[in-house]
């Protein structure tokens, strides 16, 4: 895998092959959120991509940059939930085979999603570790080529797109917080923030049962957590990656919050703002509502999926790390 940064010209690059592909998510700023903050603060909405989720940018651009010969023998991945729908939705409408390797714990909505777009799913294990070796052995068996979830230049600078959207309707943004797990909308986002608005800062937000990236900033490389558990079922690598990282480190400060604190964001965003997030999109609206987000100026807070059931929300607990 190529370990040179993603640069800003990447990112566009990526922006124009997701035209006509990826929604062109808006901001919206929510008073109660404002009055917590005394500053504007708005929503990023990615949650209304076609899959419900940011990882449509980066599945995308990854399969639409594979040589013509190659993709067409298909892809696959190992994934929580949100990259597998990407992937299968992207191979569907390219016309190519897609299987998705998840965890045996996956949502139900999740699987769904994957097989709503055509893909195959395959459920396996419960960490990336155990996704990851099923996925190389059906990739080497079937010829298939293997797209990430995160911790490839392709996919990081398709998810920078999003911040390009960020500056281009808020220019004078100040602060930008993103959930992060394995780092790929992380470090997108850093990248364009360093690139054209160096001095905004990026919050990387994430469960205190798998804070990877505040691990990685402590010992200044990557790490790997023994084990990793939280209600936030899409911010659960056991390390964040190695690219990632170098996109992140001395960029992108590390934020942690509590189960409780996402559980009481999810709810409050369903109840009170007619918003369906699950709770790895809350997770940043949950570092703002529980003081855990220093924000000095105009702020955005990325809502990065909502593949939930609504049903699910009231029933909804904090899991012990």
């Amino acid at each position: 895998m190529p370990s040179s940064l993603v640069t800003i010209e990447d990112i566009r690059r990526a922006a124009e092959s997701l035209r006509g592909v990826a929604v062109r998510t808006p901001l919206t700023e929510v008073a109660e959120l404002s009055r917590i903050a005394g500053f504007p603060v708005y929503l990023k909405h990615e949650q209304r991509q076609p899959t419900g989720a940011f990882k449509l940018r980066g599945a995308w651009n990854a399969v639409s940059r594979l040589a013509p010969d190659v993709r067409n023998r298909g892809v696959i991945t190992y994934s929580s939930g949100n990259h597998g729908q990407a992937l299968a939705f992207a191979a569907q409408r390219m016309g190519i085979r897609a299987v998705i390797v998840m965890p045996e714990t996956t949502p139900a909505a999740k699987v769904d999603g994957v097989k709503k777009w055509g893909g195959e799913a395959v459920l396996v294990g419960t960490t990336s570790e155990h996704r990851y070796a099923r996925a190389q052995e059906i990739a080497a068996r079937d010829g298939l080529s293997i797209i990430p979830p995160f911790d490839h230049p392709d996919i990081i600078a398709g998810q920078g797109t999003i911040g390009l959207e960020i500056l281009e309707e808020l220019p004078d943004v100040a602060v930008v917080a993103v959930p992060i797990g394995g780092g790929g909308m992380a470090a997108g986002v850093t990248t364009v923030m360093a690139a054209l608005r160096p001095g905004a800062k990026v919050y990387a937000v994430e469960p205190e049962g798998a804070a990877g990236y505040a691990a990685a900033v402590k010992a200044g490389k990557p790490v790997r957590l023994t084990s990793t558990a939280s209600v936030a079922d899409g911010l659960l690598p056991l390390s964040v990656g190695a690219l990632t990282f170098k996109h992140l480190f001395g960029r992108a400060e590390p934020v942690t919050v509590s189960d409780t604190a996402i559980v009481e964001a999810t709810r409050w965003l369903h109840f009170d703002v007619g918003l369906t997030v699950e709770p790895s999109g809350a997770a940043t609206t949950a570092a703002l509502r529980s003081g855990r987000l220093r924000v000095t100026g105009p702020t955005v807070l990325v809502v990065s999926g909502g593949n939930i059931d609504p049903a699910r929300i009231p029933d909804l607990k904090p899991v012990a790390a």
